[in-house]
């Protein structure tokens, strides 16, 4: 972990003022040089300084190993944002990726089926209305089960929705293992199949194949 006082490596930074043992507001100046990567206009856009806040904190890896992040925030006020608190919310940034898979992939919200602009608008809040039903029933089950909402399966509590009875009061939902600190590679499990896309109707299609023989 670097010393306080030491600021991450960029190409010109200056300390401005030390908040705690690993917590300092530093000040970025902007490079001389235009990366390759920026436009002309965004980089004249750019101030000549930057005054950011650089949080230095250890944890642990699946492995049992310490890794050592540097953690560089605009929020700068160390009382309205604590740095223990900055650090715990950065090791649970796997939760936006879990969240957009709830909504992609355990919705279906991939692939919409409407053909209009208002179709389409009206099967995504629809979706969304149920999604945020789900995330009643999670906050209604975790003030019975006295855990992070966020360890509540997101499944289970859509499937509760769709077989409860306005009657019904949440039951204790399946808890997910508390995972900090996670990440994953942004790789398919299984491969597509090895088929061209369907990029014509399929009445269409079904004509280039010809009529279909049949046998007795």
């Amino acid at each position: 972990m670097p010393a306080p006082g030491t600021t991450a490596k960029c190409a010109s930074t200056r300390q401005v003022k030390k908040l705690g043992k690993y917590d300092q507001l530093v000040e970025y100046t902007k490079p001389k040089t235009r990366p390759k990567w920026m436009t002309a206009g965004k980089y004249a856009a750019l101030p000549e300084t930057l005054v950011v806040r650089e949080i230095h904190f250890r944890t642990k890896t699946k492995r049992g190993r310490v890794s050592e992040i540097t953690l560089v925030t605009t929020l700068l006020n160390p009382e309205q944002y604590p740095a223990e608190e900055l650090a715990a919310l950065f090791l649970t940034r796997w939760g936006v990726e879990t969240n957009f898979a709830h909504l992609k992939t355990t919705m279906r919200m991939d692939v919409l089926r409407s053909k209009t602009i208002e179709g389409v608008l009206r099967e995504v809040q629809a979706l969304a209305l149920v999604y945020n039903l789900a995330r009643l029933v999670m906050i209604a089950a975790v003030q019975t089960q006295r855990a992070a909402v966020e360890r509540v399966s997101f499944l289970a509590a859509l499937r509760w929705l769709a077989l409860s009875t306005p009657e019904d009061q949440p039951l204790k939902l399946p808890l997910n293992p508390y995972r900090p600190n996670r990440h994953e590679p942004r790789v398919r499990k299984r491969r597509p199949k090895q088929y061209p896309l369907m990029k014509r109707p399929r009445k269409e299609l079904r004509q280039r194949l010809g009529p279909t023989k049949r046998t007795a």
